[in-house]
């Protein structure tokens, strides 16, 4: 390590201001700092001084979500072979089955190897694809301000995958994620200045865009001419008793559905991880929780003769769709999210209310996470207004006292 760090030292004068590599700066600087802990520190009475930075805050959410990527290639493989099996498929003529027999891996549902090696050949390309072409408006826009390049992609580029689909179109990854940080991050100034989250800024431009490939019964499922409804899908057409699997399966997460949202257990590992490190808000997970388990009561007593989802019991919501994985990663993204404590808790209350509004109310879009969250953002600067002009009058009425 001495010897990088002596490498990455004596080519630093190329890239400094007046060298002939200076434009390049933000990419030298952003493999510097990503491999060491930056030496510079904030100095003076006006900054507030802690350990962390921003890198070490993206670097914990990306480890917070390892349960989940590992589960995402397990899973798809999973479904893709429990069908291919049911089929007597044995070979897969593409080049996925290519390095499956290169391999010398079958297609069994029962073999832990095969499972995730086949859902990695399916995560890996939506992975790449997603941080090369994220990546590249990345630089391309901190070269042209000739700032460093921000690691709010880091995050963004391993929470996109996990909420699309195995089957998605490698083009449309690149548009959506292109669109997500252009529109949804850059032309707000960046990393800490955008209002909406970049990943479901990205996830909504490709459903409403190309709703055939993110949405509906024939995407879910990595196996060619295969077509199967989601767990919430069918819950919409015919309430739990409609739902092919168990609670605790879907808990645990072997059911189709988007790559690393279906298992609430990974999702429940990844919220110890940030709220014991402090990086997320479990005043927002606790109040979107309770707030969609109170509505989703108060809807299911009610009941429908016309719209079966009124009858899903409440526990049904934390297990199935992108309800775990919205609550734990999505929702607590510290920039889109309100940042006082009390409207963190009004934040997550109004995602929580919102989320079993569109599942239930709307029968025609069963899944309403994302636009929940898009929702709130808009409303968090709001919210937080709200709360510190609540605590200026309150400190004025004290003087006045």
């Amino acid at each position: 390590m001495k010897a990088l760090r002596g490498f990455l030292d004596s080519q630093h004068h190329h890239f400094a201001k007046g060298g002939k590599l200076e434009k390049f700066y933000p990419m030298y600087e952003m493999i510097d700092t990503f491999i060491y802990t930056p030496g510079e520190v904030s100095r003076g009475s006006v900054h507030v001084r802690d350990g962390i930075d921003l890198k070490r805050t993206m670097t914990t959410v990306a480890m917070a979500l390892t349960a989940c990527l590992l589960f995402a290639c397990y899973n798809t493989g999973l479904q893709a072979n429990t069908v291919l099996a049911a089929q007597g498929i044995t070979s897969v003529d593409s080049w996925r089955g290519a390095v499956m027999a290169a391999l010398g891996l079958g297609f069994d549902p029962t073999s832990c190897v095969s499972n995730f090696v086949y859902g990695f050949l399916f995560f890996a390309p939506v992975f790449l694809v997603t941080n090369i072409a994220g990546g590249f408006w990345e630089v391309i826009f901190a070269t042209v301000r000739k700032h460093e390049i921000n690691e709010g992609f880091l995050v963004t580029g391993l929470l996109f995958p996990c909420i699309l689909p195995p089957t998605i179109p490698l083009w449309q990854v690149a548009v959506g994620i292109s669109f997500g940080v252009v529109f949804g991050k850059e032309v707000f100034g960046g990393t800490g200045k955008n209002f909406l989250n970049p990943a479901l800024t990205a996830r909504a431009f490709l459903f409403f865009a190309y709703p055939g490939e993110i949405s509906g019964d024939a995407v879910w499922t990595a196996v060619d001419g295969f077509t199967g409804a989601t767990a919430l899908g069918q819950a919409a057409i015919g309430g739990a008793s409609a739902i092919s699997v168990s609670w605790m399966d879907a808990f645990l997460g072997f059911m189709p559905g988007s790559m690393g949202e279906t298992s609430t257990l990974a999702c429940l590992i990844g919220a110890v991880v940030l709220i014991v490190t402090g990086i997320g808000s479990w005043r927002i997970m606790l109040s979107m929780l309770v707030s969609a388990m109170a509505f989703a009561f108060v809807l299911n007593m009610i009941g429908s003769s016309t719209n079966p989802m009124f009858a899903l019991a409440p526990h049904w919501h934390l297990v199935i769709g992108g309800f775990a994985f919205g609550l734990v990663f999505m929702a607590t993204d510290p920039v889109s999210a309100a940042m006082t404590f009390k409207g963190q808790y009004f934040y997550g209350a109004l995602i929580g209310f919102m989320v079993i509004l569109v599942r239930v109310i709307n029968p025609a879009f069963p899944e309403g996470v994302m636009l929940a969250i898009l929702f709130a953002n808009c409303f968090a600067p709001l919210i937080d207004w709200f709360v510190v002009d609540g605590h200026i009058k309150k400190r004025q009425a004290r003087i006045k006292a």
